[in-house]
């Protein structure tokens, strides 16, 4: 692809690095996330807890329904022992077990010719990581880049906050982001950082529609000073109020919206 009027690098591609971290989505709680879980069959479910306290709901009924048809195997637990297990504040008398998030290679996300990645530089809350992916998700984004250092993993709060959307959006892990974005020019993918300093508005961002990472920073910092350089363009969402600008969930849900009316026109 020769995206951004280059050519394809075609140097051996670099190995991802090892994914150290526990976390890889194995613990799923609340209602909808495991419901996606399980709708979704991209992964094998061990075990689903569910509390004898949940009552006749029917997103409990159907989940019950969804695992049996899966072949799970299903416990009745008081919820005090679903409360005991559970590692986020609000399970909702659902817990599942399942295989590890599948990952992804970078260079197979990069070689897509409608390429839209999500990249986080050092996002570190679970609730913003998890708002951030059910907003790429539902935007039509086609792979999430994390780094495996500085940055929180699959943890219960984030599949939870995510609601579903780690069940489908692909997932790349890196050492860093910004040699991820090296290799993302090298492939003809243009890199849009998103900052409230940046030189454009988001509104004029020309390159919405192309094979594109978008880049948001961490809480507080925002882009950090070598995944800022190495980004083609570096836009802001233009505030009208006294607020000088949103945190990173909030700017991740107003930019996927835009990129995704943009390519849909």
């Amino acid at each position: 692809m020769s995206g951004r009027g280059g050519h394809r690098d075609t140097r051996r591609r670099p190995a991802e690095p090892k994914r150290e971290r526990r976390d890889l989505g194995q613990q799923v709680e609340g209602r909808q996330a495991v419901r996606e879980l399980l709708v979704a069959r991209r992964r094998r479910v061990h075990d689903l807890w569910l509390s004898t306290d949940a009552g006749d709901a029917p997103v409990v009924a159907e989940i019950a329904g969804l695992a049996e048809a899966a072949g799970v195997r299903i416990r009745r637990v008081p919820g005090d022992q679903i409360e005991r297990r559970a590692r986020t504040g609000a399970p909702q008398g659902v817990v599942a077990f399942a295989a590890p998030v599948p990952t992804s290679q970078l260079d197979d996300l990069l070689d897509d010719t409608r390429a839209f990645l999500v990249a986080l530089d050092g996002v570190t809350d679970p609730q913003n990581l998890g708002a951030v992916m059910r907003s790429a998700e539902t935007a039509g984004a086609t792979g999430l880049v994390l780094a495996t250092h500085r940055a929180v993993g699959l943890t219960p709060a984030v599949a939870k906050a995510a609601a579903g959307a780690i069940e489908y959006l692909p997932i790349a892990f890196v050492s860093g982001i910004p040699g991820a974005l090296d290799r993302a020019r090298r492939a003809g993918v243009w890199c849009a950082g998103l900052d409230a300093g940046g030189e454009q508005s988001l509104f004029d961002l020309t390159v919405a529609d192309a094979p594109l990472v978008l880049v948001l920073g961490a809480e507080g910092r925002g882009l950090s000073r070598l995944a800022r350089a190495r980004c083609d363009v570096v836009a802001s969402i233009p505030m009208h109020g006294h607020i000088a600008s949103l945190n990173v969930s909030a700017a991740a849900a107003v930019a996927c919206t835009e990129i995704a009316r943009r390519r849909a026109g």
